[in-house]
C-alpha cells in the first residue's frame, strides 16, 4: 500500500499525492527514509531537499523547516516553507548566497555564536541548497542526493 502525503506550508498545500512509494527526508536528527509501514514518528525537519518517490518519478522539494509526522501509512509535512526546482529563482538564490558569504566572511557581524552571525549562516544554507537542487535538476544528473 503506497503512502498519502501531504506537505503544507502557512501560505498553501505544496503537495497532496495518495501514490508515494518512498520519502528521502532531512531532519534535524540526519536524513531518514520513509516506506509504507513505517512506525510512526514525529520529527523535526532541517533545511534540505525533501524526495517524493511515486514509481519512477521523483519530485525533489526545498524544505525550510518545520515538522514531519508518520502514522498509518499517511505522511503530513507542515513545512516553514517548501519550494519545487520550478519555484526556486537560481539568479535571486545565487544573489542571497554571495549576500550571505559576504555578511559571513566579512567580519561586519558580531562574534560568532551572535543571533546576527546565526541568521547569516542560515540564509547562506538555505541558498545552498536552492541552488544545489536546482542546478542538479538542470543537468539532469540521475537520483538526487539528499544533501550536497
Amino acid at each position: 500500500m503506497p503512502l498519502s502525503v501531504t506537505i503544507v506550508t502557512a501560505e498553501r498545500t505544496a503537495l497532496q499525492r495518495d501514490d508515494v512509494t518512498k520519502l528521502v527526508v532531512p531532519t534535524t536528527e540526519g536524513q531518514i527514509t520513509v516506506l509504507p509501514g513505517h512506525a510512526a514518528l514525529m520529527a523535526s525537519l532541517a533545511i534540505g531537499e525533501l524526495l517524493v518517490y511515486a514509481g519512477s518519478e521523483v519530485t525533489p522539494f526545498v524544505v525550510h523547516g518545520g515538522f514531519i509526522q508518520v502514522a498509518h501509512d499517511e505522511v503530513s509535512f507542515l513545512a516553514d516553507a517548501a519550494e519545487t526546482i520550478d519555484e526556486i529563482d537560481e539568479a535571486r538564490a545565487d544573489a542571497a548566497r554571495e549576500r550571505a558569504e559576504q555578511r559571513v566572511a566579512g567580519g561586519a557581524l558580531p562574534a560568532e555564536g551572535s543571533v546576527d552571525m546565526l541568521r547569516a549562516q542560515l540564509s547562506l544554507r538555505r541558498a545552498l541548497i536552492r541552488l544545489h537542487v536546482k542546478r542538479r535538476a538542470g543537468r539532469g544528473a540521475g537520483v538526487p542526493s539528499a544533501r550536497p
